[in-house]
């Protein structure tokens, strides 16, 4: 492990390339020397408002420069960045302000459609005061002391701090402090608020820009939220590490963000290629010029030439926010070979993993599923508020809850989540490989596959298809296309269609399945 921190990495790169653009967001650009610059502005303010060595400071803000400040600011005086999702209601802002014990919260006070005022104003009672160092003193949130919408009364704390006692501060900030808290999307249960350090995070995303290639050259246009593990660490802290450009839209206008993508001309891509499918819709997608977006998993921005024929014979990842985002990944972005469709590649740099056997914690032999057990230098110090021993195994593996199979190559297989298998008739079907199979024969209608309460076998296997540019089979059209890559007991009995925008989808932007199961009741 080294002992490098957030704030010291920053401020090599504002010396070694000062011009050089960490964040190109919409209209906005972010240099490193000026990130390093206002980031210690704002460092000083924080000191003013009691900030210090393990304060927990709330970040509120959609993809940006105020994040992306915000976060350098707090890792500079060793206090400890915690994102909050753009979506997140009024009680979810609630129960993780007091989980998360937060003291200060940086907001931007709209964004989009979401009223952070009001929203706030709703959890404590009364409308947050305009200066920011009033301290709140609300039982409901015991912790939290100030809030900051959009920087507002911070200018004149910044002089009331010198640069010594902020010196000082950062002089006392080490690889073995903790950088981040950040919370997973509670696709089964409750979100956990996940401890991660300086060292452990940056040293993770070297050991990833290494394998994918991500270097002070590249420029990254990225769609994950950072307040996310894939945006906050596998795009801001490995562009910050490799000292390249980060290339991010807000804009709701998707003419804009080909606009944005055509005159910054990014290098790579990463992200959700849902996300993305919108902009490949545009009427004025086929006259832009994307030529220069050759590497990557945005497929839907490639040009013709450079996307895969079949998705599934491209290598996935997987990431987790436990292991400081990407597990498994390959650096070989080519069609792989028939035998390996559906490869998630190999494990990172420094993470181990086992397949095992769930009960017994056994490893089960190549071929073989089981869970995905994975342990490393790099995973996280453990969940707030939990014991280690409530976080991992005594000998250091984390149980995943993933259910995986690794091939004689090595090469690891997804299988989708432990909770989410079906119970058919006595035998498990895996919701992931009905997915795939049916993406497989309708040439990419993408599907959700659940199982529904059944008297007779106790559950059967459901999807949803999305409507979407590819024409939906009728149901027993494709069901009859589904002999030929599953078993039957694994076809769907039930079949509905719905357009992309009826997904129902939690605050965290993952697919809710219990209101999924509802479309069939319509």
């Amino acid at each position: 492990m080294s002992d490098e921190v957030l704030g010291r990495v920053l401020d090599d790169r504002a010396r070694s390339r000062p011009d050089h653009p960490l964040l190109i967001c919409d209209a906005d650009t972010l240099t490193y020397s000026a990130a390093a610059e206002r980031s210690t502005r704002l460092a000083r303010a924080l000191i003013a408002l009691g900030a210090g060595k393990g304060t927990h400071i709330g970040l509120l803000y959609p993809n940006g420069a105020e994040f992306v400040v915000a976060a350098a600011a707090a890792a500079r005086i060793g206090a400890v960045v915690v994102p909050f999702s753009t979506f997140a209601t009024a009680r979810e802002l609630r129960e993780q302000l007091v989980h998360a014990d937060v003291r200060i919260l940086l907001a931007a006070g709209r964004y989009r459609h979401h009223d952070y005022r009001e929203r706030l104003a709703g959890i404590l009672g009364v409308i947050p005061a305009p200066d920011p160092t009033t301290p709140l003193l609300n039982p409901d949130v015991p912790q939290l002391r100030h809030i900051v919408f959009d920087g507002t009364g911070l200018d004149p704390l910044t002089d009331t701090v010198g640069p010594e006692l902020l010196a000082a501060l950062q002089d006392d900030v080490y690889g073995s402090d903790v950088l981040s808290l950040i919370y997973t999307s509670g696709s089964t249960g409750a979100p956990k608020g996940v401890l991660h350090t300086h060292e452990a995070l940056l040293a993770h995303q070297s050991g990833l820009n290494e394998v994918r290639g991500l270097t002070a050259a590249d420029r990254l246009f990225c769609n994950s939220p950072f307040f996310w593990v894939g945006g906050f660490a596998y795009a801001l802290l490995a562009t910050l590490v490799a000292g390249s450009t980060l290339v991010c839209s807000n804009a709701e206008d998707a003419g804009a963000t080909l606009d944005l993508i055509e005159r910054v001309r990014p290098t790579t891509t990463n992200g959700f290629d849902a996300g993305v499918a919108h902009l490949a819709r545009h009427p004025s997608f086929g006259d832009r010029d994307l030529s220069f977006l050759r590497r990557g998993n945005l497929y839907s921005l490639m040009a013709p030439g450079l996307r895969p024929k079949d998705r599934e014979l491209r290598h996935n990842m997987l990431g987790m926010t436990e292991a400081g985002s990407v597990v498994l990944l390959s650096g070989d972005e080519s069609d792989q070979p028939e035998h390996r469709r559906g490869s998630f590649g190999r494990p990172a740099p420094g993470i181990e993993i086992r397949i095992a056997e769930a009960a017994t914690g056994a490893a089960v032999p190549a071929g073989e599923t089981g869970e995905l057990w994975v342990r490393g230098r790099n995973l996280m110090l453990g969940y707030h508020k939990r014991s280690r021993e409530q976080s991992f195994e005594p000998d250091g593996w984390l149980r995943t809850g993933d259910l995986a199979r690794v091939d004689a190559e090595g090469y690891v297989y997804f299988l989708g989540r432990r909770g989410s298998m079906i119970k058919t008739g006595g035998a498990n079907v895996a919701p992931a490989e009905v997915e795939k199979a049916i993406a497989t024969v309708t040439g990419g209608v993408a599907a959700h596959v659940l199982g529904l309460p059944d008297p007779e076998r106790g559950q059967i296997v459901a999807a949803v298809l999305v409507a979407g540019d590819r024409a939906v089979p009728a149901a027993a059209a494709l069901r009859d296309r589904l002999r030929t890559e599953l078993s039957a007991y694994k076809i769907p009995r039930r079949f509905v269609t719905v357009p992309a925008a009826d997904i129902p989808l939690r605050s965290s932007g993952k697919i809710d399945i219990h209101r999924l199961g509802e479309l069939f009741d319509a």
